[in-house]
């Protein structure tokens, strides 16, 4: 039998060993789940007759190499600093690789051996990146091959509740890694272009300049900004296009109320706080305020921030418990990010019946035959259950479809790469279909860049 090693066996990885599993007769695999944690990998498994699970260490050496070896191709579920020792023993033993992670430099720098070798390392092939990548270069490809000329390319992508769990004033909850969500928008200005102009947003104000979308049968959204819109300009093909936006979706008053946590230093990431395991969610909040031994901390932190309170972000700030006395922070020398990630999750982590939402939106606009157009392109996956959630089809699906189609020789140019070819993107897209992820297109006016839609 054909041997697939999944290397992790975390949240995003039900769906890929699922699938795999329910394909394995007829394709003659077996799968091989490695997880440092057994009985993680073992409950991924279940017992199927064409799977097993092992125990495997990523920092031992001769167990990750002695796994790879046992294998005919690698999917890596690691955390992405871990995928390059991976990706060098995929090199030693010959064996393809596939990750949904971005392209790092040190794997970038494994491309022309992996050529030399006839391997694919196929990464970002996820959800975001993935689908996206994927689901873009479909319709771009398709405008070019009508003689069109892209003009402007926005690219949104949300993880969310959905509907029918939506029970908080926030319209959130965690559907993936929380450190990340409370992090985003670190690291540097957000950098993109409009009408042929180039926009940088630095974090202080990535919050409160907002877009509005919205997708038929889900109402409206708001998008903040990603750090940086340009990274895939000259890899799709746009070097001369006027408008690249990449954001990140939430539901309308989101950003604007994350924005408290943003101007408080909520956020930062930079420092301990002193005493942090003995304070109270109320002493954390007054912490980031001045000292006035006759006013509250919510009057503080209401003229300072000048929120009115009947203003529906005061609401949101009482529900997360921010002011509560006895909740303590339980932290050790913890950064005021980490103590806003456990305040957090006692609010948005998903119970045990709540679905989670994927929402993906692309706007295309172009000139064909002296005419401007734009198309509507928009995608929303809603999860089954804690298990096979919105984000681990999203993200696992395409990384499972991408395996077995390399194994089986329909995807076949070497390198180090990404799903932006016409061999990748086109069956799996199809195959996506079968499982509820279809994206909807329909053609809107042109409008270009709208400042109108834009909260300054």
């Amino acid at each position: 039998m054909r041997k697939i090693l999944v290397i992790g066996a975390g949240k995003s990885s039900s769906s890929l060993i699922s699938y795999l599993l329910d394909k394995s007769s007829i394709e003659n695999l077996h799968i091989i789940v490695a997880d440092v944690s057994l009985e993680i990998a073992k409950s991924k498994v279940k017992n199927h007759l064409n799977g097993s699970a092992i125990s495997l260490d990523i920092f031992n050496e001769v167990e990750r190499k002695k796994a790879i070896q046992n294998s005919d191709i690698v999917i890596s579920m690691l955390p992405a600093h871990l995928h390059f020792s991976v990706a060098k023993d995929c090199l030693h033993f010959k064996k393809n690789m596939v990750t949904a992670s971005y392209i790092s430099k040190e794997m970038k720098s494994l491309n022309e051996e992996a050529i030399k070798n006839n391997l694919i390392f196929m990464n970002e092939i996820g959800l975001d990146p993935g689908i996206d990548h994927m689901s873009a270069m479909q319709v771009i490809d398709s405008i070019r091959n009508k003689g069109g000329k892209m003009l402007l390319f926005e690219s949104f992508t949300g993880g969310l509740v959905a509907p029918e769990s939506d029970d908080n004033l926030w319209n959130y909850k965690f559907t993936w890694n929380p450190r990340n969500v409370i992090l985003a928008g670190h690291g540097g200005a957000a950098k993109f272009i409009q009408e042929g102009t180039y926009k940088y947003i630095p974090y202080q104000k990535l919050f409160r300049r907002t877009e509005i979308i919205k997708i038929d049968g889900y109402g409206k959204f708001e998008v903040y900004a990603n750090r940086d819109s340009l990274n895939y300009r000259s890899i799709y093909g746009l070097d001369d296009i006027l408008t690249l936006y990449r954001g990140t979706v939430r539901r309308v008053g989101f950003a604007r109320a994350w924005n408290i946590f943003v101007q408080l230093g909520m956020t930062d990431d930079s420092y301990t706080m002193e005493n942090s395991e003995n304070m109270s969610y109320r002493d954390f909040t007054n912490s980031f305020l001045a000292y006035n031994p006759n006013d509250s901390v919510e009057l503080k932190l209401r003229y300072y921030l000048k929120i009115d309170q009947d203003d529906i972000i005061w609401e949101k700030l009482v529900e997360l418990d921010l002011f509560n006395p006895n909740k303590k922070v339980g932290l050790k020398n913890a950064t005021p990010a980490q103590i806003l990630e456990k305040i957090l999750k006692d609010s948005w982590t998903l119970k045990e019946d709540d679905k989670d939402m994927i929402v993906m939106q692309h706007l295309f606009g172009y000139e064909l035959n002296g005419k401007k157009q734009q198309i509507e392109s928009s995608m929303v996956c809603i999860g089954d259950n804690q298990t096979y959630t919105a984000m681990a089809k999203t993200v696992g699906l395409p990384l499972a479809m991408a395996t077995l189609k390399i194994l089986n020789g329909e995807i076949t140019t070497p390198g180090v790469q990404l799903p932006i070819k016409k061999e990748v993107y086109e069956p799996i897209l199809k195959e996506l279909k079968e499982y509820g992820i279809i994206f909807k297109e329909k053609t809107v006016p042109y409008l270009g860049y709208n400042p109108n839609n834009v909260i300054s």
